[in-house]
C-alpha cells in the first residue's frame, strides 16, 4: 500500500524541481505553431463535476477554486463544451477515440468488466505515440481490463444481492502476480498508475499492468474513516490490507508530479491524462479541506481537486515545461443527484444555470466546464461560446501536430484549432447527447431537441419537483422537448407545440446523424 500525504506531494514538487532544467531564457510568445516544438499535453479530467461548481464559470458558486480559476485567466474558457455522455465510461471512450460512444455502447464498465476498446480502434495516445510522444494515464481508468487473463481456472462470480450489479469475485479468484491484459498499455499508454475505479474492486493500486500487493480480504467500509457526505457506493470485491480511499488524491497527485519531472528530462514530448476520482462518490475530502467551501463536504472535495490541480500546474512550472504544455481542464459529466439535497441545504446548485445532473440529457448532464491553456498561442483570459465537444480533441491535436487521421478513425472529431486561435467560429454545428438507449437529444445551432418525453434519467421524485418549483419550471407531458438555448439556457420553456416544424426538422437531422457512419468534416 502506497500512502503519500499532501505535505509529501508538495515537498516532492520542490525536491524534483532541482532535477529539472529550466528554459535558458524567456522567449516572446509565438503564434507560428509550425515553428514551435511539439507541445506537451496535460488533461486534468474531473469526475462528476457540475458546470456551476467552478467559480470561474459560476460567480455565485459557494466553492473557491483558485487554481482552476487562474488556469482560466491564463487561457480560454469554453462555455458551451460537452462530453459525449452523462456517465463516465462512454465519455472517456469518446474523448480517447474521437467517436460518439452511442455508435458502439451506452453503459459503464461494470465490476471486473472487459475493455471497451477494439484492437483496431485508433486512440488518442496511439496517435500521439506515432507522432513521437510518450504517454501516461494516472488515476481513474474505468475503460476495462481483461480480468480473465489473471483469473484462476474455474473461478466464478457470486451473487450477493438482487441487482444485476450485485455480483463479484472473491480475492482468491485471481492470480494477482500475473500481468492484466488489455488495459491502458494495450491502447497507447506507456505508463499507468491508479486503482481502475475508486468504488469498484479490486481495492488496490495498479501500476502498468500489475496489482501492487495481494488482495487478501473483501472490501469492508467499516475499516475506513467515516464518509463525509452521501453513501460509499463501493461494490463488493477484493481489497489489499490497509486500503484507504482517503489517500487516493494525495497519492495520484504525487505520482503525477513525479511523472511530469521525469518526462521533462526527456527530449520527447509527453501526454499525461490525469484522471481524478473526484468529486465522484464517495465524497471524502481529507480533513485539511473540511469547511473550505460553503457547499458542504462535496464543495470541500472540489476544493481538494482544485488544490491537486494547482500542485500539478506548479510541477509544470518547476520542471520548466509550462510554456510548452497545453493544459486542458474538463470533466466527464455533471454532478451526482446529491446536488438536489445540497441545493436545498446550502443554496449551491452544481449545474448553475443549467437543468439536470449526471445521466440526464438535459444540459446539466453533459455540458461541462472546460478550460484550455496554451501559453503564447491561446490568448489569455478569452471566453468562447462556440459549440465544442471533447470528441473534437483528437482531430484538434492531429491538426496541431500535422497528423493526417485515417478516414475510418476518429470520425466524429472536428478540428477546433481555429477556434482556439480565435480565427474562426466552430466547425461543429451539431452535437448528439445520449446516456441510455432510446433517449437522444440533438443540439443544432441555438436549438436543442430532446427526442424523448423527459430529459431526466435520474428523476428523483423526492427532490426534483421541489427543485423545479423553486426555480420556476413549467411542467408538460409532451412526447418531445424543444428549447432555444440562447433565450432559455435553463431549459424552462418547452417550445415543441409552438414550433412543430422545427421539431420535425431536428428529428430528421438526428436520425441522419445516427444513421451516418461519421459526422466530421476534415479540415
Amino acid at each position: 500500500m502506497i500512502k503519500i500525504p499532501y505535505s509529501a506531494a508538495l515537498s516532492m514538487v520542490v525536491s524534483l524541481a532541482a532535477l529539472s532544467t529550466p528554459l535558458a531564457e524567456a522567449v516572446q510568445p509565438k503564434r507560428d505553431i509550425e515553428a514551435l516544438p511539439k507541445p506537451n499535453i496535460l488533461i486534468l479530467y474531473a469526475d462528476d463535476l457540475g458546470y456551476g461548481d467552478l467559480s470561474s464559470f459560476n460567480p455565485d458558486s459557494k466553492i473557491p477554486t483558485a487554481h482552476i480559476d487562474r488556469l482560466a485567466a491564463e487561457g480560454m474558457r469554453l462555455t458551451d463544451a460537452h462530453s459525449s455522455s452523462g456517465v463516465c465510461t462512454p465519455s472517456r471512450y469518446a474523448l480517447l477515440t474521437g467517436r460518439y460512444h452511442w455508435r458502439k455502447f451506452h453503459g459503464i464498465v461494470g465490476t471486473f468488466g472487459e475493455s471497451k476498446f477494439d484492437a483496431d480502434e485508433l486512440t488518442l495516445p496511439e496517435m500521439l505515440q506515432e507522432a513521437g510522444y510518450t504517454s501516461a494515464v494516472i488515476g481513474k481508468w474505468h475503460l476495462g481490463f481483461d480480468w480473465n487473463s489473471i483469473k484462476k481456472p474455474g473461478a466464478e462470480r457470486f451473487q450477493y444481492g438482487g441487482n444485476a450489479w450485485d455480483s463479484t469475485y472473491t480475492y482468491d479468484a485471481f492470480d494477482w502476480s500475473k500481468p492484466i491484459a488489455d488495459g491502458p498499455l494495450a491502447h497507447g499508454f506507456d505508463y499507468y498508475f491508479g486503482d481502475a475505479v475508486i468504488n469498484f474492486p479490486p481495492y488496490a493500486w495498479i501500476e502498468n499492468d500489475r496489482v501492487i500487493g495481494t488482495p487478501d480480504r473483501m472490501m469492508d467500509t467499516s475499516l475506513f474513516k467515516p464518509i463525509k457526505e452521501g453513501n460509499w457506493e463501493f461494490r463488493r470485491g477484493p481489497m489489499v490490507e490497509g486500503w484507504d480511499p482517503y489517500e487516493h488524491i494525495p497519492t495520484i497527485t504525487a505520482k503525477g508530479v513525479e511523472k511530469i519531472h521525469e518526462y521533462a528530462q526527456s527530449e520527447q514530448p509527453f501526454f499525461l491524462f490525469f484522471s481524478f476520482p473526484s468529486p465522484h462518490a464517495p465524497i471524502i475530502p481529507n480533513d485539511e479541506f473540511d469547511g473550505r467551501s460553503e457547499a458542504g463536504p462535496y464543495g470541500d472535495f472540489v476544493v481538494e481537486t482544485d488544490e491537486a490541480s494547482g500542485i500539478l500546474l506548479q510541477a509544470l512550472e518547476d520542471a520548466g515545461v509550462a510554456d510548452n504544455t497545453i493544459v486542458i481542464f474538463t470533466a466527464d459529466n455533471g454532478a451526482e443527484w446529491y446536488a438536489y439535497p445540497r441545493y436545498q441545504k446550502t443554496g449551491h446548485w452544481s449545474s448553475e444555470p443549467l437543468r439536470g445532473l449526471k445521466r440526464d440529457i438535459f444540459e446539466g448532464g453533459h455540458r461541462v466546464p472546460t478550460i484550455i491553456r496554451w501559453p503564447g498561442i491561446i490568448t489569455e483570459g478569452t471566453v468562447s461560446d462556440v459549440l465544442f465537444s471533447q470528441i473534437d480533441l483528437m482531430a484538434t491535436f492531429a491538426s496541431i501536430l500535422g497528423v493526417e487521421l485515417p478516414a475510418d478513425q476518429a470520425f466524429d472529431s472536428y478540428n477546433q484549432l481555429p477556434v482556439l486561435l480565435g480565427q474562426e467560429p466552430s466547425v461543429r454545428n451539431s452535437h448528439v447527447h445520449n446516456t441510455h438507449p432510446g433517449a437522444y437529444a440533438l443540439r443544432h445551432g441555438d436549438w436543442l431537441l430532446i427526442d424523448a418525453p423527459s430529459g431526466y434519467h435520474t428523476n428523483r421524485e423526492d427532490t426534483v419537483p421541489e427543485w423545479e418549483a423553486s426555480r420556476g419550471y413549467e411542467s408538460d407531458d409532451l412526447p418531445v422537448k424543444l428549447y432555444n438555448l440562447r433565450e432559455d439556457i435553463g431549459q424552462r420553456h418547452n417550445l415543441a407545440e409552438q414550433y412543430p416544424e422545427k421539431v420535425v426538422e431536428l428529428q430528421a437531422r438526428l436520425q441522419k446523424i445516427r444513421d451516418d457512419g461519421q459526422t466530421a468534416t476534415r479540415r
